[in-house]
């Protein structure tokens, strides 16, 4: 830190008056609010009020003068910067009183009014949001739901889940976050959703994927078939010569979208052999001969 008599520009056996003077003038010239996004002069301004702090206290200008603390003041209080006058209002200090602003009342009523208004946004500033995590049922986050959450004090609050949120969706409620230390309003909660696995849905995108087992017959000849969605079974039908990884789409059926309407979901047939050996089948099977566009490996 420079020596504080030089930021001031004032000469070493200034008197309190010819302090005060310069501290005006230069905080009017450098104040943030005066010179917005001139990071230089908000720098120079908290090292004319780190100067002002140190030289305007009697008692800190002796021990400075004498040597027994340095120009960077380890034992003097810290640099107070145009916020922590706002900041300090909202504590009950003297500057919530407007004669704490004396230094510049008596000949800058603008700069005094700066720093008051900044002590009443202090006051009515809201409290701080507060983050939660919630695990919810696959199901529940396709279809949306009301879920209540268990806060670490045991409260709890009621969370509207909207139908298609997404794994890491932040959800915003307003006003149920940390009380404002003044008289602001409280804070919110954001809540981030944490989606659990479902045993047979999966989530790609908007679409939906399912696994779904069918018979040999089921492919070979096709049919209608009982198929599970979110919401509920529908009837779906399976064409003829349908193989494993033939995937059908139901549409419509996938999670919402957010410009509107739902993604589908997609129906991947995994063609099953009897789960017990069958006498039938392995007689019909030992009498059929592919032919020779039958060989599932040709191109290999």
């Amino acid at each position: 830190m420079k020596d504080p008599y030089e930021i001031l520009g004032v000469a070493r056996g200034a008197s309190a008056d010819e302090l005060q003077k310069a501290y005006r003038k230069l905080a009017k010239k450098l104040h943030p609010d005066l010179n917005p996004g001139d990071k230089t002069a908000e720098e120079r301004f908290k090292q004319v009020a780190g100067a002002y702090d140190l030289l305007s206290d009697p008692e800190k200008r002796r021990r400075f003068d004498s040597g027994e603390i340095d120009a960077s003041g380890a034992e003097r209080p810290r640099e107070r910067y145009y916020r922590d006058y706002a900041s300090a209002a909202t504590n009950g200090s003297p500057y919530e009183n407007p004669s704490g602003f004396a230094d510049f009342a008596q000949n800058d009523d603008f700069l005094a009014e700066l720093l008051r208004r900044q002590a009443r946004q202090a006051r009515q500033a809201p409290g701080a949001d507060v983050h939660y995590r919630l695990a919810v049922d696959f199901l529940d986050a396709i279809n949306g739901a009301n879920r209540r959450l268990t806060l670490p004090d045991g409260g709890s609050i009621d969370v509207n889940i909207p139908p298609g949120v997404r794994e890491g969706q932040i959800l915003r409620l307003r006003g149920k976050g940390a009380p404002s230390r003044g008289e602001g309003p409280p804070g919110d909660a954001l809540v981030e959703i944490e989606i659990k696995p479902h045993r047979y849905f999966t989530l790609q995108g908007d679409d939906i994927l399912l696994d779904l087992p069918v018979t040999i017959q089921e492919a070979a000849l096709g049919g209608s078939v009982r198929v599970p969605t979110p919401s509920g079974s529908v009837i779906m039908t399976i064409p003829k010569g349908s193989n494993s990884g033939t995937t059908l789409r139901l549409k419509g059926k996938g999670a919402a979208r957010r410009g509107g309407g739902n993604g589908d979901q997609l129906v991947k047939l995994k063609v099953m052999l009897p789960s017990e050996p069958n006498a039938e089948l392995n007689e019909f099977l030992s009498k059929w001969a592919p032919g020779p566009n039958d060989n599932p490996r040709r191109d290999m």
